[in-house]
C-alpha cells in the first residue's frame, strides 16, 4: 500500500468512526430540568417552574392560556411525562401534550385532555397528523381521576409503529403500513410541546358545556419527564438505523408484547368511546386504508 492509499484508508476509517460516534450519541436522556430542555412559547406570566426545574405548571384564565416547547427536535424515540390535570370543574379546557414538526404540512402526535363537568370523567383524545392531514381521532375515558395524582403519558415512535401509553398501558397503536400505501411519519423531526387553552367551542359535550370562569385559574402540572430520542442533526439515516443508541428501532419494539396486547384489548373493550375507524358515516363508508390492516 503506497502513501496515498494509506492516507485514503485513514480518511475512510475516520469517516466511518465519525458515523459510528454520531449514531452512538443519537439517544439522549433528558436533564429533567424544564429550564434547560424547554422554552416558554407564550404567556410566561402563566408558567410556573419549581426552583430546581423539576416541576412546571401551566395556567389558563380569561386573560390567556400558556405553553412550552422543547429546545431540540427529535426523529423517533420515546417521550414520557407525568401530568396532574385540573381538579373539579374543568369543562371547556384543553390540555395538550404533543409532538409536532411545526410546518404547514406538518406531522403531529397528540394527547389532548378534554375537561368535563363535575361527576363526569376526563376524556383523552389522541390524534395523528401526517403531511398536514389528520381525521384520525380516537377518544377514551380514563379509568382513574387524573386530577388527584400524577400519571405517566408516553409516546413511543419508531420506524415500526406509534404507541400511545398511559401508565405503561397501550391505549392506541398506529402501525407503519407504508408498503401498503398508508402514510406514516418517517422524515420530519418533531419538537415536544405542552399547552393549556380555551376549547369551550368543542371540547366538552360538543361545546355545550362552557368554561366556568369563576373557577379560574385552571392549573395543570408536569414533572418527571424523560426524553429518550434521536436528536435531530439534519441526517435522517442516523435516526432510522437500528443501533444500541436507537434502541426503540430494535425488532423487539416492532410490535406489542403479549401482555401489552391483553392490556390494549382491555382498554378498547371497556374505555374506548370513539374510533375514526368505526365512523362509517363520517367517511361515507370509505374508511381510511389503515382501518382494515392489523395493529400488531
Amino acid at each position: 500500500m503506497n502513501s496515498y492509499q494509506k492516507i485514503m484508508a485513514g480518511l475512510i476509517v475516520g469517516l466511518l468512526m465519525l458515523g459510528l460516534i454520531q449514531i452512538s450519541v443519537a439517544s439522549v436522556v433528558s436533564t429533567g430540568d424544564f429550564n434547560k430542555d424547554f422554552y416558554i412559547m407564550w404567556s410566561p406570566s402563566h408558567v410556573s417552574t419549581s426552583s430546581d426545574g423539576r416541576t412546571r405548571s401551566l395556567k389558563l384564565d380569561q386573560e390567556s392560556g400558556s405553553g412550552f416547547s422543547s429546545n431540540q427536535k427529535f426523529l423517533f424515540g420515546q417521550i414520557d411525562v407525568q401530568i396532574k390535570l385540573i381538579p373539579g370543574r374543568s369543562a371547556g379546557t384543553v390540555v395538550a401534550y404533543y409532538l409536532t414538526s411545526d410546518e404547514p404540512n406538518h406531522d403531529e402526535l397528540d394527547f389532548e385532555f378534554l375537561g368535563n363537568v363535575v361527576g363526569q370523567p376526563y376524556l383523552l383524545q389522541t390524534n395523528i397528523y401526517i403531511n398536514g392531514f389528520d381525521n384520525r381521532e380516537e377518544r377514551i375515558k380514563l379509568w382513574f381521576d387524573p386530577s388527584k395524582h400524577f400519571h405517566t403519558y408516553s409516546i413511543l415512535w419508531n420506524i415500526h409503529q406509534i404507541v400511545f401509553m398511559v401508565d405503561g398501558i397501550p391505549i392506541r397503536v398506529y402501525r407503519n403500513h407504508g408498503e401498503k400505501g398508508v402514510a406514516f411519519p418517517m422524515w420530519r423531526p418533531m419538537s415536544i410541546k405542552a399547552s393549556i387553552w380555551n376549547g369551550e367551542s368543542w371540547a366538552t359535550n360538543g361545546g355545550r358545556d362552557k368554561i366556568d370562569w369563576s373557577k379560574a385559574p385552571f392549573i395543570v402540572s408536569f414533572m418527571n419527564y424523560k426524553i429518550d430520542a434521536c436528536v435531530w442533526k439534519g441526517y435522517a439515516r442516523f435516526c432510522r438505523v437500528d443501533s444500541p443508541g436507537n434502541w426503540w428501532n430494535n425488532n423487539r419494539f416492532s410490535t406489542l408484547t403479549f401482555r401489552q396486547r391483553r392490556l390494549f384489548k382491555w382498554v378498547r373493550k371497556h374505555h374506548l368511546l370513539y374510533d375514526y375507524c368505526h365512523d362509517y358515516k363520517r367517511f361515507q363508508f370509505k374508511l381510511p386504508k389503515e382501518c382494515s390492516l392489523p395493529k400488531y
